[in-house]
Order: C-alpha cells, then structure tokens, then sequence
C-alpha cells in the first residue's frame, strides 16, 4: 500500500473512533470516562478547566503512556491538543512522569 492509501486508511480509522467515542467508552493508557470528560480541557481554541471527573480519569491514566503519544498522529487525530493533554496532570495536581 503507498504513503497515499496509508493515510486514508489511517483517517477513516480516526473518523471511526471519533464516531464511536461517543458510543461506547474507549481506553488509551487506562483511560476510558476521561475522553469523554477532558475533551473540553484538551480541545482548542478554547480549552476549559478540567473537571473533577477528568482528573479522576487523569489520576487512574498510565502518563508515561501519554508521554509516547505526544509528538503521535493519533490525539491530534482525535482532536486532542498533545500540548493541553499533557498540562493536564499539573491542572488536576498529579505529578508528571519524569522526561515527558
């Protein structure tokens, strides 16, 4: 497959998951309610404070998982700012993993 049909197929898997989101929980570093709850806090142009129930999902998250996805494809994708959903733990209060 070339560079070309790789994208589509990598876009309407995205498309896919964006749809689905809202359907049923998702998990990415052991995260399932958070995407729900802290989308607001990690979406631009204007994120919002997060809520306690994202940082309930922050403090059960696997962060040095996060870490790996920070400069990924995939939350922006899910149109997550990497940036915001890294400044997260700070603004719930849970401490960051080292080098991330």
């Amino acid at each position: 497959m070339d560079v070309g049909g790789i994208a589509k197929v990598v876009a309407l898997v995205a498309a896919i998951v964006v749809i689905l989101d809202g359907a049923m929980a998702m998990t990415l570093c052991n995260v399932t309610v958070g995407f729900t709850a802290c989308k607001p806090s990690v979406t631009p142009p204007n994120p919002v404070m997060p809520s306690p129930e994202c940082c309930e999902a922050v403090t059960g998250a696997d962060l040095q998982c996060f870490c790996s996805y920070k400069n990924s494809f995939l939350l922006p994708s899910l149109g997550i700012d990497p940036d915001l959903a890294l400044a997260l733990p700070a603004k719930c209060n849970v401490p960051s993993p080292p080098n991330c």
